[in-house]
């Protein structure tokens, strides 16, 4: 057996308050057969407490605890380490400490490296094949202080004119370079505290069972699992519901959170995601290669999404410094990168998309980012309405002609794109044809999909941390948060930070006249029946079928999946359904909705310009509208910016009344920047379209056929050529 019964049963010591030394002797007899011959490896920096921690978790899963500097270097050398340090100076003792470590070898055992371990290559290379290597991520200002009352002011590598601050900083590399779980230690943890949180670490690791997904439509007897490579790469459930973790989202501590206080952006994506995917699936190291490419240079933004005040008691967080000035980028710079690393080797995958605006053109940027044999056997379709998108989103999607991408415009609204998606994901007949006939299976990088949602979580956190750091609050204060909204997946995202230990208050969704979601969350009734989507200035959010609702609904309703199916069953017959009266209740205790005529939108674009300088898009413009008549002032309200002014140029040049509008893009983004005191013009965009040029691009009739068609000669074009 593994090391997953061991941890089990420590977890089961901590649970009875047993005390950090405290075992049954039963257990302790059991040890030999459950361990096998894994070593858990404690990695960090000098002063982390690696020593101590060992010596407790050894303790508790009845095992022997080993110290390098103890119980390998001091007996290697026949002398105190300190003293080695002095006789041979930094670069010579790195040398001889990894000698000795690749001379190591042990099993079943608690192994606490010293601080500088991790910088000797081969030793670690050697080392790590041994057991789990567990990253005791502590704060370093907890480190220093420690270092401070064992009189230790200088270590391994820390030249003259360094501060042990710098130091730490620099090596903080090298210990993300071999980790496999970390353990992020909350400011002020003690080493019981530490020791119980690797015990769970442990555990979790050899766990991956328990983190499984189910759909949203699936009742609690369903023996299947599905997990995260399975569900990025599916996409949507075969019985047409959504995926959802099984066991909810996991909860962070306070002292967690203000470890992420002072942390970039993508150093807060980096702790939150590895919380959500198991280490597995993608390991901690692959990962942050990931994060670190996803929300590098290709923002425009170093802040990435960062929270400016507008003004009282509103704050706008700022979505859109991406390469396609849009909240898509934030998950799809990510999301193509885990869907790459998740594909099994034996197929090409054709991503479906259908989108009202954003979503086409950030995809298109995503997947165009893959090198390699990612990018030759990954393809992306998108459908648009051709009359539902902006000229500047238009022009941002039809520039991407070539290679593995392209979008074609459809002559119908966005809920028939979406629909006709789904039904060729629920064809058995379509999808086996496009399986035997061409090798390539179908997937999607729509908000239904997991992985496209789950990168919007750490923006929603990242907005309080970023209120918490610039003093507007103390951790624990709520928020609320405001969120133009159409498919329901930035709020749901906001909804599951809020379960992660995000202390916002209310998630607050703004409509345009398509006001579907407001009645829903207002009457508890969802009714499409003669109702038509109606254009407007704000056409991300020109939606009627709202896809994640479905997950909003699981969630509150306890993940009640028969209901669900039951409800979306009904939508899908009759066009309509009533939530239950409790259900409703529990929804308004999560969510509040309103909406905002089409007036009121470009009114308040031109009185924030009036009292601020400041330039909001028309989205934007409508959560703040919304977030006026809702938000009671008692807490701030952080108002998501959805996506830069300069992509819906014609209806904010109204809201301004500015006369004699150019007719070429590029001249009106320049225009309109010289009217903004802020944001600023959008660089990445501009770059875009003055290198796209305007060609022309493919429309199709809305008939389902056409767009299966479609379909059919994207994957001829990109696969059969390749191959």
């Amino acid at each position: 057996m593994g090391l997953l019964s061991v941890g089990q049963l420590a977890l089961r010591a901590v649970r009875c308050n047993l005390s950090p030394f405290a075992k049954p002797k039963s257990w302790l007899s059991t040890k030999a057969s459950q361990l096998g011959n894994k070593n858990i490896l404690l990695m960090g920096a000098p002063g982390a407490g690696k020593t101590t921690v060992g010596r407790i978790v050894a303790h508790r899963l009845g095992l022997p605890a080993i110290d390098v500097d103890d119980d390998i270097l001091e007996i290697t050398w026949q002398m105190p380490v300190a003293t080695k340090l002095a006789a041979v100076g930094g670069d010579r003792f790195l040398e001889e400490e990894g000698r000795a470590l690749c001379n190591f070898s042990a099993s079943g055992c608690v192994v606490s490296l010293t601080g500088s371990n991790p910088l000797h290559s081969a030793a670690m290379q050697h080392i790590t094949e041994s057991g789990l290597v567990v990253y005791l991520d502590v704060d370093s200002e907890d480190i220093i202080q420690r270092l401070t009352r064992m009189k230790v002011n200088r270590i391994v590598g820390q030249e003259t004119g360094v501060s042990m601050r710098d130091i730490l900083l620099y090596r903080k590399q090298f210990y993300e370079k071999w980790v496999d779980v970390r353990v992020l230690c909350g400011m002020g943890d003690t080493v019981e505290e530490v020791a119980e949180k690797v015990l769970k670490a442990v555990e979790r690791y050899q766990n991956h069972a328990e983190e499984s997904y189910v759909s949203t439509r699936s009742d609690e007897s369903s023996n299947h699992k599905s997990y995260f490579s399975d569900v990025v790469i599916e996409g949507l459930a075969t019985d047409g519901g959504l995926y959802v973790p099984k066991n909810g989202f996991p909860h962070m501590s306070v002292c967690e959170w203000l470890r992420l206080v002072d942390f970039s952006y993508p150093e807060r994506a980096l702790v939150l995601l590895e919380k959500c995917i198991h280490p597995l699936e993608i390991s901690a190291s692959d990962l942050r290669k990931m994060i670190f490419k996803a929300y590098g240079s290709n923002f425009s933004s170093e802040a990435v999404a960062p929270v400016k005040h507008l003004m009282n008691n509103q704050y706008v967080q700022e979505l859109f410094h991406g390469p396609t000035a849009s909240f898509k980028d934030l998950a799809l710079q990510l999301m193509p990168q885990l869907f790459a690393y998740c594909l099994p080797q034996m197929c090409n995958y054709l991503i479906l998309v259908a989108t009202s605006g954003d979503t086409g053109s950030a995809v298109l940027s995503g997947f165009n980012g893959l090198a390699g044999a990612d990018r030759h056997r990954t393809g992306v379709l998108v459908f648009f309405p051709e009359e539902g998108v902006s000229e500047i989103q238009k022009l941002q999607m039809t520039s991407y002609r070539e290679g593995n991408v392209r979008a074609v415009s459809v002559h119908s609204d966005f809920d028939f794109c979406q629909r006709s998606i789904k039904r060729m994901f629920g064809e058995s007949g379509l999808t086996g044809h496009l399986a035997v006939e061409y090798g390539t299976v179908l997937s999607t990088a729509n908000s239904i999909n997991w992985a496209r949602l789950l990168p919007q979580v750490v923006y929603h956190s990242s907005a309080y941390l970023d209120l918490c750091r610039d003093g507007v609050i103390k951790f624990g204060e709520p928020i609320d948060v405001c969120i133009p909204t159409g498919n329901f997946g930035n709020a749901m995202s906001a909804v599951y930070a809020k379960q992660m230990g995000i202390p916002i208050r209310k998630v607050i969704c703004a409509s345009n006249h398509n006001c579907i979601i407001t009645d829903f969350i207002t009457t508890g009734e969802y009714d499409l029946r003669g109702r038509p989507l109606i254009s407007s200035h704000s056409p991300a959010i020109d939606i009627l079928k709202s896809s994640n609702l479905e997950r909003f609904l699981h969630h509150v309703s306890h993940g009640d999946g028969l209901l669900v199916r039951d409800l979306f069953s009904r939508l899908d017959r009759e066009q309509h359904f009533q939530v239950p009266e409790p259900l409703l209740s529990r929804m308004q205790q999560e969510v509040q909705a309103g909406w905002c005529s089409e007036d009121d939108c470009l009114a308040a674009i031109r009185s924030v310009h009036t009292q601020t300088g400041y330039v909001m898009d028309t989205h934007t413009a409508v959560a703040k509208v919304v977030a006026d008549r809702l938000q009671d002032g008692s807490c701030p309200v952080v108002i998501c910016s959805t996506a830069h002014y300069g992509k819906f140029a014609p209806a904010v040049f109204k809201a301004l009344q500015i006369q004699n509008i150019p007719e070429d893009p590029v001249e009106q983004l320049r225009t309109l920047a010289s009217t903004a005191k802020r944001p600023e013009i959008h660089g990445h965009m501009v770059k875009r379209l003055l290198e796209s040029g305007v060609r022309g691009h493919t429309v199709c009739q809305a008939e389902y056929s056409v767009l299966v068609d479609e379909v059919e000669a994207m994957i001829q074009d990109s696969f059969l050529k390749v191959m």
